[in-house]
């Protein structure tokens, strides 16, 4: 959306907030603005007070200050910290500890003194716990106040662990952690049981006392509490609100993270602003039509223009020309999504029309990259079907070997098959393989959540889930040859957290589709994985399309990539670029090959803030798109998976 004064559509935003291309763009602001305040509070001979964050947020700014120590000379010598908070009871040396994160990130590789450094302590005596806290706000005064104060934000809209009901003037104390904040950090502890229900955090007051605040919010899983935040009321219920009445805060913000913000959402709604300013693109226009077709409950060829002027459109209606062409524009845009040929090909003659019989015509070659052993069933299992149904050539590589989410027990179970069936058949070796069944029961005694497995163990977890992904891809009707295990370095820690994308993991990446050299590539399209593998292994992809362009590799040129979208969330109607129909009886078929997942059920180690299991949140994202599809006066279908053009998404989001 174009329009001459961008500040026009900030009228609802109560707090100011910048919007940047990407995350990385944020970090490096955030900490150049860090970095100002350390050098000119070391000219004037002054210390400069930091307030910190953990989890992910603020991880590329620590990155980035890192950087400026190591290659621009800042110093952290007259630097003091206080950290927000830290889960409790919580060791410094547990991997979960934001003691640990603190060091791992940033406090290992700079210049500050130790006795600067300030973090809220999970191991304090419970008794002593108010004293310590009431010490921890003290010693924040005597050091002269929080100069800036670096947030992230929780989808409760926590700051800190100031969960829904904390008080404006809250201090520095021991809470009580709500649910789905402990739902969020699950996945780092390895279970939601694992998980402290307690904390110790600065409260509400303690950070609006801070003299700056910046708050980090990126991805889209943050878009709709960031919202809530800027635009809805000062309330207890979301404590990020209460940043409305600081007089220097401010929100720094990816373009993922605001897609819920009215100016970007819907800024034709903004009461005030000229809307004969407005230009819509052929995106915005669809976005727009959308929108008021869902609103007004219509179909889209049954919108009038008075449905346009009572809701802020009428300057489409003007640049346009008429109502129904806008209606038949965009619903002719919608209608071209729908195919039952993902890979084309389809036979010309009328008697092979249907896409469930028929081979297609042209046979493609097709490679889906799966960041886990179980995203290509889950996200898009009914069109991997239909691809082979079809007689196309397809692929999947499966990026990572996903062991850390099998379950102790079940590793247990397979290395006590192994051993009972070598002993069954008398078979050679069985000595060995009892005395690995005895090391991998050993090993799980005494072992603690987050505690890396022994190599055995990851071996056997890593092979769990490699024979459930083949036999998964086998029954969408692959080919055995055609099923690859990438094993992308990055991932292979034993810990939820990854090392970074490396340049071993694009050239695996670009070398495994130079030898395959498809006509198509599907890939996986999250910014917001809860775990941040889906990130990494969608920043390999893309790092090796990046190559294959600047080369101009001639199969590449005609090559499409489309992207689905993880467990979490679908893509909005407006981006869509390709939706692919099931019946009733193909989703059942999806349903099976999900159901081959066997270690991912009952429930799965990480299954994110949903309890469902992974077929039922499928099948339910895949019938409310057919849902919306059919309220805006398209074809009914049972249940529609889409996709996005990875190169038109690029136009609307920098990735």
């Amino acid at each position: 959306m174009e329009s001459a004064s961008d500040t026009q559509f900030s009228v609802l935003e109560k707090v100011p907030v910048t919007i940047f291309e990407t995350s990385f763009d944020a970090s490096v602001c955030a900490a150049k603005e860090i970095a100002q305040l350390i050098r000119s509070r070391a000219a004037e001979g002054k210390i400069c007070v930091l307030g910190l964050a953990t989890g992910s947020s603020p991880i590329k700014v620590y990155g980035e200050l890192v950087r400026l120590h190591k290659e621009e000379g800042l110093s952290f010598k007259n630097v003091m910290t206080f950290n927000l908070d830290e889960y409790y009871p919580m060791p410094k040396s547990s991997i979960q500890s934001y003691y640990r994160f603190m060091h791992e990130y940033l406090f290992d590789h700079i210049d500050i003194p130790k006795e600067n450094i300030n973090i809220p302590s999970g191991t304090i005596p419970e008794e002593e716990v108010e004293a310590y806290c009431r010490e921890y706000e003290e010693k924040i005064l005597k050091a002269g106040g929080i100069d800036i104060q670096l947030l992230g934000i929780g989808r409760t809209g926590h700051i800190g662990f100031n969960e829904p009901g904390s008080s404006k003037k809250s201090a520095t104390r021991m809470v009580h952690l709500d649910r789905l904040t402990r739902v969020d950090a699950a996945s780092d502890f390895f279970a939601l049981e694992n998980v402290p229900k307690r904390a110790i955090t600065m409260g509400v007051g303690t950070i609006l006392a801070a003299k700056k605040i910046i708050l980090l919010a990126f991805s889209e899983g943050k878009g709709k509490i960031v919202q809530k935040a800027v635009e809805g009321p000062v309330t207890s219920e979301v404590a990020a609100s209460f940043l409305q009445e600081h007089p220097n805060a401010r929100f720094y913000i990816d373009r993922a993270a605001s897609e819920y913000l009215t100016r970007i959402a819907a800024p034709w709604t903004i009461k005030g602003v000229p809307t004969d300013g407005l230009t819509f693109s052929p995106y915005e226009m669809k976005k727009a039509v959308v929108w008021l077709s869902l609103k007004v409950n219509k179909p889209i060829l049954r919108l009038v223009e008075e449905d346009y002027e009572e809701n802020g459109l009428a300057q489409l209606i003007r640049q346009e020309g008429n109502v129904g062409k806008v209606n038949i524009t965009v619903y002719s845009l919608l209608q071209k999504t729908i195919t039952g040929w993902p890979a084309g090909g389809r036979p010309a003659t009328r008697e092979k029309y249907d896409y469930r019989l028929a081979k297609a015509e042209t046979k493609k070659k097709i490679v889906i990259f799966s960041p886990h052993p179980d995203d290509d069933v889950i996200c898009m299992g009914g069109t991997m079907i239909k691809l082979t149904n079809q007689g196309h050539e397809v692929h999947v590589a499966y990026q990572t070997s996903g062991n850390i989410a099998v379950f102790d027990h079940d590793a247990k179970r397979f290395a006590d098959f192994v051993s009972e069936y070598m002993a069954a058949l008398n078979l050679p070796g069985f000595k060995d393989q009892e005395e690995l069944r005895k090391k991998v029961e050993e090993s799980f005694i005494g072992k603690k959540s987050g505690d890396v497995d022994i190599p055995e163990v990851q071996t056997i977890k890593g092979l769990i889930r490699k024979t459930e992904a083949r036999s998964a891809a086998l029954a969408c009707g692959l080919l055995r040859e055609n099923i690859h295990f990438l094993n992308l370095p990055f991932y292979q820690t034993g810990k939820v957290q990854k090392n970074p994308l490396g340049e071993e993991d694009v050239k695996i990446t670009l070398d495994f589709l130079e030898s395959i050299k498809p006509d198509q590539i599907y890939a996986a399209g999250d910014l917001s994985d809860p775990h941040g593998t889906h990130r990494v292994c969608f920043s390999a992809i893309t790092k090796a399309i990046d190559i294959l362009e600047k080369n101009k590799s001639e199969w590449f040129e005609k090559c499409m990539c489309y992207l689905y979208r993880g467990s979490w969330q679908e893509w909005e109607i407006q981006k869509i670029d390709m939706a692919v129909p099931m019946s009733p009886d193909e989703l059942y078929e999806k349903r099976l090959a999900i159901y081959k997942h066997q270690s991912q059920k009952d429930p799965a180690v990480f299954p994110g803030a949903d309890s469902r299991e992974f077929w039922q949140r499928s099948e339910h994202r895949n019938r409310e798109t057919a849902k919306k599809y059919d309220a805006l006066g398209l074809a009914e279908y049972e249940a529609l998976e889409v996709f996005v053009d990875l190169k038109n998404l690029r136009k609307m989001i920098q990735i």
